[in-house]
């Protein structure tokens, strides 16, 4: 028999890396901008076109390449970051595999403009698939201007499984953030479309932190730092109160490589345990400086995966750096972290402490009548504040026992309805119907009872008015007197730019005022004046929460905002309103299931309850 193993061309084995290396053009802005950083570049620039389909674009100042260094760039492992294995456990650029470069040749059109700072001509390569299609010398700037065209040309596959322009461009905007953070003190521009999205000054941290994310970070940011002979921590964590809903603001640097850590998250959210609700998500930016004969980073072909020899030790100190930064800026009870005191102690000093069981045989009867006297006020006082407290104590367990899911906002949508129903009809509710911690109602049936959850019921109601409006564009509009403008950070901004049509149709009526900012100049009918900016943030949170869903844009939206918008529990309705509520929900087109698949309700037959006793 003939044999039949044969070796591949480098073109098909080139494409085969590719397929690691290059998922989607966010792929490409990450390779090609770490090799900028790896230059001793201090200012890089992103040019991007049809959400990097059509051209990725970075520009540098670093130190350039010489001819031969160029022309063996675009050969599978070759590198100049690494020379024998010992090298492999003391890396600390961004890149050292070789294999970026050859990967991109093979799935773009591609060309190199480097010229070093000592030479007097540069070097322009340009290659189509692999193949080497002109190499010459021209005039051009010291450093490199690399151009990445028609990405996937020749993976038409490939290309066709690539999401929407706004998708995409939310992917580079991912990676943009976390390289310009990584490196703060370096200055950064990108440009979409030939639209500046960013242009940042080298600088703090704590600068970057708000030029990419919005002013309103300067509230919400707290110092985490601390230091061991073994691994150094620093960065800003975010205080629980602007805890989200939706990950996407954590980051954790190891010596300025991003990287995705589950084991490390856990630690910090460790520090935020019974001050975040649960489901919730801290902002924290850490970077963690550790020799590298301590990590494995050649793990996976991305390099955003890392291994520690002593995870333990790295989950321990993160875990009290962040504990110590949330007390210190008293978000938590402020203790002495540096020494091991008792509280008690720190509270009163033994000199301030009074015995009140001391014999007092050296006072006067005057002074023991007067003494006795105060002893019965006080304790008149004491008994009347602990009576107080343990009603407040009640009523806060009796709320807690109704804390909201998901977060929500105040409109008329959380209002139901009030339609007009016959007196009949109300009697008959009012007979059967018991609102339980204004979070459950009970409703009797003929044959035993009904447990409705109030808030997933009025979610289910919600999500079939704002599909119906959405799919039909009957949304209602309010003209604002004097529009709103609101400003989002840049990935903020882009994903709404991509719900517009569905926005509209809810009855939002958005115009582009500005860099980030729209105007909001109507809203629907239903909507009260006031809580417009809250709405489309917190539709904007939800819908990335959701993200992860394998459903259509319409239908996330519509979840979106009806879980935004579902009425709290422990807010009262009136009678009227809760008999609205259980009309509405089973005329919907499923009432005993959310969109999402969660039970609105649960019946209890009489033979289920008989049996409960026995």
């Amino acid at each position: 028999m003939k044999d039949i193993i044969q070796l591949l061309p480098d073109s098909i084995a080139n494409q085969i890396a590719a397929g690691e290396v290059v998922q989607r053009p966010a792929s490409v802005v990450k390779e090609l901008m770490e090799n900028a950083i790896d230059s001793g570049a201090d200012y890089i620039q992103l040019i991007v076109k049809d959400a990097g389909k059509s051209l990725i674009q970075v520009i540098d100042n670093g130190s350039g390449m010489s001819e031969t260094d160029a022309r063996m760039s675009f050969e599978r492992h070759a590198t100049s970051k690494i020379r024998k294995t010992e090298d492999l456990f003391s890396i600390r650029t961004m890149g050292f595999r070789g294999e970026a470069l050859a990967s991109i040749a093979a799935v773009a059109q591609v060309e190199m403009r480097t010229r070093r700072k000592d030479d007097e001509l540069g070097t322009l390569i340009k290659i189509e698939g692999s193949d080497i299609k002109s190499h010459e010398s021209i005039t051009c700037q010291v450093g490199t201007n690399l151009c990445v065209k028609n990405l996937f040309f020749n993976v038409p596959a490939r290309r066709n499984f690539l999401k929407s322009n706004a998708v995409e461009m939310r992917h580079i905007l991912d990676e943009f953030h976390r390289i310009a953070l990584s490196y703060p003190e370096k200055n950064f521009e990108f440009f979409n479309n030939d639209l500046e999205i960013y242009r940042l000054v080298g600088g703090k941290l704590s600068h970057r932190i708000v030029a990419l994310f919005g002013k309103h970070y300067k509230e919400q940011l707290t110092t985490c730092d601390e230091e061991t002979p073994f691994v150094k921590v620093r960065g800003y964590i975010g205080k629980p109160e602007f805890a989200k809903k939706s990950r996407g603001e954590q980051f954790f640097f190891v010596n300025n490589r991003y990287i995705r850590h589950n084991y490390l998250h856990y630690a910090l959210m460790s520090a935020y345990d019974n001050l975040i609700h649960e489901g919730t998500f801290p902002f924290y930016i850490l970077f963690i400086e550790i020799d590298p004969i301590h990590i494995d980073i050649n793990v996976h072909p991305t390099k955003t995966e890392i291994k520690f020899d002593d995870e333990r030790a790295i989950y321990a100190v993160i875990a009290a750096a962040a504990t110590m930064a949330l007390g210190i800026n008293n978000i938590t009870p402020s203790l002495d972290f540096e020494s091991n005191i008792k509280i008690s102690d720190a509270m009163f000093s033994q000199t301030n402490k009074k015995n009140y069981n001391t014999d007092f045989s050296n006072e006067t009867p005057r002074e023991k009548s007067n003494l006795k006297n105060w002893n019965k006020m006080y304790q008149d006082f004491q008994d009347a504040f602990l009576n107080e407290r343990d009603q407040h104590n009640a009523n806060i367990i009796e709320t807690e026992t109704a804390q909201p899911q998901e977060i929500t906002f105040g409109s008329k949508v959380n209002s139901i309805q009030k339609e007009t129903f016959e007196s009949e009809n109300i009697n008959d509710y009012s007979k059967t119907v018991l609102s339980l911690y204004n979070r459950y109602l009970i409703l009797q049936t003929r044959g035993g009872m009904l447990l409705i959850d109030r808030q997933l019921a009025h979610e289910r109601v919600l999500y079939d008015r704002f599909m119906d409006r959405i799919t039909n564009h009957s949304g209602t509009s309010q003209q604002l007197l004097f529009p709103l403008a609101v400003q989002f950070n840049a990935a903020d901004f882009e994903l709404l730019m991509e719900m517009e049509e569905e926005i509209n149709g809810l009855g939002f009526i958005l115009s582009v005022i500005g860099k980030h900012t729209i105007a909001i100049n109507g809203i629907p009918g239903d909507l009260l004046n006031g809580t417009e900016k809250s709405i489309l943030e917190g539709l904007i949170e939800q819908y990335k929460w959701n993200s992860n869903l394998q459903i259509g844009r319409q239908e996330n939206i519509a979840r979106s905002l009806a879980k935004r918008s579902a009425i709290k529990p422990g807010l009262a309705l009136s009678e009227i309103e809760t008999y609205v509520l259980i009309e509405q929900l089973f005329a919907t087109s499923r009432p005993n299931f959310t969109p999402d698949g969660k039970s609105i309700f649960i019946i209890l037959s009489m033979d289920k309850i008989s049996a409960m006793f026995g």
